[in-house]
């Protein structure tokens, strides 16, 4: 079996790997088809102060297919599933001043590179988007400090606090605090 990348449309990626592994199932071809991926990366997000995990596509407007391409499966994946346009092709001459869209596989390392990035997201923790910039105004929603205002000094990413100086009867003093205990002003 070899991998190929189909075209899905913008967003509906995820849908449209459902409807084709449904069409699949539907006409039996299972033992043609290896495995459908659409490969994302976990984010966490801070929005509103809430932290929130988020699955970022790799390759907005692709799915992945491993299989053994057969007449059948071609035509499911280009005229029957709703959402998605076909292959990545290359044109190759059939006689002379003829064309036709032939299907290219990938090299199996860049397969592999692909998947070996999927089980990595899934293994490890997801990375912290920041929204934070040094000097900017954030406010304090959380813990003993709740209600303060203050500025980004430092932001440690590693670890997903931030530094911000907050003025303390009359004196700027620096609190270590956590992506979520602060907000945008």
């Amino acid at each position: 079996m070899k991998w190929y990348v189909l075209r899905a449309a913008g967003g509906k990626e995820k849908k449209a790997k459902e409807y084709l592994e449904k069409e699949i199932e539907r006409s039996g071809l299972t033992e043609q088809v290896g495995q459908v991926i659409v490969p994302v990366k976990k984010e966490i997000v801070n929005k509103n102060g809430k932290r929130k995990a988020v699955d970022k596509l790799l390759f907005p407007g692709y799915v992945l297919i491993q299989a053994e391409l057969n007449p059948k499966l071609e035509n499911i994946i280009r005229n029957l599933v709703p959402g998605m346009s076909g292959f990545l092709t290359e044109k190759k001459s059939t006689s002379g001043t003829q064309f036709e869209r032939v299907p290219v596989a990938i090299r199996e390392d860049e397969a592999q590179r692909i998947l070996g990035n999927q089980d990595e997201n899934i293994d490890s923790a997801a990375e912290t988007q920041v929204n934070y910039e040094v000097g900017e105004s954030v406010r304090i929603t959380d813990g003993p400090f709740n209600g303060f205002s203050g500025t980004v000094d430092e932001i440690l990413e590693d670890r997903s606090k931030v530094k911000v100086i907050v003025v303390i009867f009359g004196r700027k003093t620096q609190l270590e605090l956590s992506f979520t205990q602060v907000t945008k002003e």
